[in-house]
């Protein structure tokens, strides 16, 4: 079974040859020669241009401004043992997904989703109790310790202005 890692949106159409501008891009993965899944089919990238922040992209079989238009909203996966190696400290948005978060032992909650603001990453954790989602930024100061493997993750509520 492969691994899926979420590259992206095919976003709107770019010019008349079925290149297509990607929303939400992961740009590591969305390399010249890679194949991504979109649009239920392995496809070959055989353009990539722009900028890492706004990529363009053309698969294989997708020729021209409709067949663009056809795969718009379609997302764009890249097999996970394609993807390029990560630096200590990093990690991919799927594996932090559903990571139980703690502060000194005590569950504060789960994470939703990893959020990119201007700033920095984010991680949205859906709290164990009513009060709303908790905005935990990735930095060393907010963010002790990440055990991908355990799917737990230790931060500083204190730090956060939620300490007691």
């Amino acid at each position: 079974m492969v691994d899926w890692l979420r590259a992206g949106t095919v976003g709107s159409p770019h010019g008349l040859d079925g290149s297509f501008h990607v929303s939400h891009p992961n740009a590591p993965l969305l390399t010249l020669g890679v194949e991504v899944l979109v649009g239920g089919r392995e496809r070959r990238v055989t353009r990539r241009a722009g900028t890492d922040a706004r990529p363009i992209l053309r698969v294989e079989g997708c020729d021209d401004r409709d067949s663009a238009r056809a795969l718009g909203g379609s997302e764009l996966l890249v097999a996970r043992e394609l993807a390029p190696d990560l630096e200590e400290d990093e990690w991919w948005a799927e594996d932090l997904v559903g990571c139980i978060v703690y502060d000194a032992g005590r569950r504060v909650g789960i994470v939703v989703r990893l959020l990119g603001l201007p700033s920095c990453e984010v991680l949205e954790v859906g709290r164990d109790d009513d009060r709303p989602d908790l905005l935990v930024p990735l930095v060393a100061d907010a963010v002790r310790s990440v055990d991908v493997e355990r799917k737990e993750i230790e931060v500083d509520l204190q730090f956060l202005g939620e300490g007691d």
